[in-house]
């Protein structure tokens, strides 16, 4: 095909925000066909905006249209399974949103429907594409220069960040707090320089300090505490098959001195320090002739890390190439934060089978 036919479930701020600005720059590739919003009025406004032809309020309609060969799912966690399931039953590739799923069964399902109808499903997982992410992939793990990486640490962390709109702060309609939506983010990039092992264990413990009160300044709109549901800290130790762990931090709210994206690998070579939000974003400590060093690379690429996931899915598509974030991260990601939930609830750790057949 020449140009691929994109469909959108849901018209809300992430699919304006992003998805639909980035699938748009694309036009010598890609046609935006229509828009499906329960909400009539936002699919509109959608359409209008960016030249959708056409709207629906029933996806189930849409996604049986011919000239429709993409549909990228962006709602709320709760309905990724059901539409993403509809969209790939009806043929289409899928681009989700993350988490993929509220959990790990509807994730799995997700990932046997693409397998069996054999279509591709993409997460939407962007931080592997940011600048800082793609150096230390193709220069520093690519290269070998931190060897075998044993351990790493990863941190989501926000001092007063709990969004005071949407449905983040429902756990039956989200699956979680800051874990789902912020620390699946750094957990998916620090396990891809890993090399994605797969998971076999996790102990963690969740910790609800702040939502549940009136007390507490939202610097993202104010919440309303008596509906918090969620946890507003985690913490979490990572087992994995090659023997590696990960320790994973990720608040919407926490008592520190300013918020936290960043990840530490230790290798058998090197270490890199990797903080996209500070003024240093890498630091690599390594040995060479008994003589130790610190290195900062002082000239990382700036990159639109939505524009180009979009563009590496659109890539795929076009070229019968693998998904460039497939299903299957998503459900391990999935399988990994169901255990913590379930370890802070029982106090012991849990056991991970991320097996598919």
């Amino acid at each position: 095909m020449s140009k691929i036919g994109v469909g959108f479930i849901g018209a809300g701020g992430i699919a304006q925000g992003q998805h639909m600005p980035s699938y748009a720059r694309l036009s010598d590739r890609v046609q935006l066909v229509a828009v499906a919003d329960v909400n009539e009025e936002s699919a509109r406004a959608a359409a209008e905006r960016f030249h959708i032809p056409h709207v629906y309020t029933d996806y189930r309609e849409m996604v049986q249209r011919d000239d429709i060969h993409v549909v990228v799912v962006a709602t709320p966690n709760f309905l990724h399974k059901d539409a993403t399931i509809a969209a790939l039953e009806a043929g289409k590739h899928v681009h989700c949103e993350k988490p993929l799923a509220r959990n790990a069964h509807e994730a799995r399902e997700m990932v046997q429907t693409a397998r069996r109808v054999g279509k591709l499903l993409h997460v939407s997982l962007q931080w592997r594409f940011s600048g800082v992410a793609q150096f230390l992939y193709k220069y520093i793990v690519q290269e070998g220069n931190l060897g075998e990486i044993y351990y790493a640490r990863a941190h989501a962390l926000r001092r007063r960040g709990i969004p005071g709109w949407g449905v983040f702060i429902d756990k039956e309609k989200q699956g979680g707090g800051p874990l789902i939506d912020i620390g699946v983010h750094i957990l998916d990039t620090t396990l891809w320089l890993m090399g994605y092992p797969k998971p076999v264990a996790a102990y963690g413990a969740t910790y609800t300090k702040f939502g549940n009160r009136p007390d507490v300044v939202g610097l993202m709109g104010q919440w309303d505490h008596t509906k918090f549901t969620v946890e507003d800290f985690a913490v979490g130790l990572i087992r994995l098959e090659n023997g590696a762990t990960i320790t994973l931090e990720s608040s919407f709210c926490a008592n520190i001195e300013r918020d936290e994206f960043n990840t530490l690998l230790l290798g058998d070579k090197g270490g890199v320090f990797a903080d996209p939000m500070s003024e240093r974003p890498v630091r690599i400590a390594t040995e060479h002739n008994r003589t130790l060093y610190n290195i900062e690379p002082v000239n990382l690429p700036n990159v639109n890390s939505y524009q180009a996931n979009v563009e590496a899915f659109v890539d795929a598509v076009l070229n019968n190439k693998p998904a460039p974030i497939p299903g299957e991260h998503g459900y391990y990601l999935n399988a990994i934060m169901d255990a913590i939930y379930e370890s802070s609830e029982t106090g012991r750790e849990v056991r991970i089978d991320v097996r598919l057949d």
